[in-house]
């Protein structure tokens, strides 16, 4: 009884966690969006479609508002906007409200004529992932004599089903090589992203945490940023440390 009382009471503070980190978030992207309206900008879709997660409450305070999100597609592009991937990228502890996955990739097929190909892809969870999504529309045309070099940068690890089908890939396409470098780690407390990481891992997959200059690479190469820098947020390295140290002891 008592275990389970203590479970209930670290999901209890969670959540209450969660809530809190969301709704600063989403001001944090809302005060955003104000200055660039003030400074003659319009703001992206996506922070459009963030401030309207939110609602005046009592003395001016900021709720969060269930939305009911849109039909699942896949959306391919060159860059992300730059409202998204501060809010999607940002590597908090606890990821309530970023319900979508946004993967920035390279691929380099070594001694041909296309050169390093670059690209974004985007989900909402509901569907196909874009994990998925790139084996299929970006490696369309694989060819088994090449020898791939491929590069994703995450705004999250990926999820159990998608861990295993990478593994698969990997396992079967010897001549792929993938390094993913994650923002922050999807429910990494449950077991089945766990055994999924690991699987990956095996399957001879380099895990990594995104560390504060892979932020800046990122947001230098895939972002929208009209030669504006990046500037990190002041728990960015603690929370990198963190999510290293609880992906080095799950693939220990």
């Amino acid at each position: 009884m008592a275990d389970k009382s203590r479970m209930l009471m670290k999901k209890k503070e969670r959540k209450e966690k969660e809530a809190s980190e969301t709704t600063k978030d989403v001001k944090e992207v809302k005060n955003e969006g104000e200055k660039a309206v003030d400074n003659g900008e319009v703001p992206s879709a996506e922070a459009a479609a963030t401030n309207g997660a939110v609602a005046n409450g009592e003395n001016g305070d900021f709720q969060v508002e269930p939305m009911e999100l849109p039909p699942f597609e896949i959306i391919a592009g060159d860059r992300i906007d730059p409202f998204a991937f501060k809010f999607q990228f940002k590597n908090v502890e606890y990821s309530s409200g970023r319900n979508k996955t946004f993967l920035c990739y390279l691929v380099d097929k070594g001694d041909t004529a296309d050169g390093l190909l670059r690209g974004c892809l985007e989900d909402e969870h509901t569907g196909s992932h874009a994990e998925e999504a790139f084996f299929t529309q970006c490696l369309s045309d694989y060819d088994p004599a090449l020898k791939y070099t491929v590069t994703w940068y995450m705004s999250s690890s990926p999820c159990s089903a998608c861990a295993a089908k990478i593994a698969e890939v990997l396992k079967a396409r010897k001549n792929i090589k993938l390094s993913i470098f994650a923002s922050r780690l999807f429910e990494w407390e449950e077991a089945e992203i766990q055994v999924g990481l690991k699987a990956m891992h095996t399957a001879g997959c380099k895990l990594r945490v995104m560390k504060p200059l892979d932020f800046s690479y990122t947001w230098d190469t895939f972002v929208e940023n009209e030669e504006q820098p990046l500037n990190l947020w002041e728990d960015c390295k603690e929370n990198y440390e963190y999510y290293h140290e609880k992906l080095a002891d799950i693939l220990q």
